[in-house]
């Protein structure tokens, strides 16, 4: 399959099945985010693979409705960063969430991108001070997302190539466009 094919089929998916993982799925899913780029190469990433169950329903209070999934998942990873080791750490962090999201989907798993930063948990509390209490991460390090994973009770129908924006791609300079105002 070519990347552009997994690209289009790539989904968001939020309802699983009780079906576990394969462990050798999940390690690949991790390798792809270990092999993302990284500005000067520094890796500020750490992933925090959660597998336990208590632990994935307890996760779902992080963002306010909006990780409810996780009860549901068999398993996450949580993304957080050093900062100190690269000002460009949100695009680091983002660029391997990406790439564990389509070795996800290219691998069968159904997965779903759950933002954490600057968002807030169902307690008030902001969804890195909740996650940092629920599973240890240190205070100098910062979330920057989770990816849920599970078996999909049922995958999206991948886009159409015929229907993206394009719009969107400028040629040369940016022209307005009505959305612009």
């Amino acid at each position: 399959m070519e990347l552009i094919d997994m690209m289009r089929n790539r989904r968001s998916v939020r309802d699983y099945t009780q079906e576990e993982i394969p462990e050798e799925k999940i390690k690949k899913v991790l390798q792809a985010g270990l092999l993302s780029a990284s500005g000067r190469a520094r890796r500020p990433w750490e992933f925090i693979l959660v597998r336990d169950k208590t632990v994935l329903r307890k996760m779902a209070g992080c963002r306010e409705g909006a990780a409810k999934m996780l009860e549901k998942a068999d398993a996450a990873i949580v993304v957080v960063a050093n900062p100190k080791l690269t000002d460009v750490w949100v695009e680091d962090c983002s660029i391997a969430m990406a790439n564990m999201h389509l070795m996800a989907d290219s691998l069968g798993i159904g997965s779903c991108w759950i933002q954490g930063r600057l968002r807030t948990a169902s307690d008030g509390r902001t969804a890195e001070e909740f996650l940092r209490e629920l599973l240890g991460f240190p205070d100098s390090y910062r979330l920057e997302a989770i990816l849920s994973m599970g078996t999909a009770k049922e995958h999206p129908k991948g886009y159409s190539l015929d229907k993206l924006l394009q719009e969107k791609i400028h040629v040369e300079s940016y022209r307005s466009t009505e959305a612009d105002g």
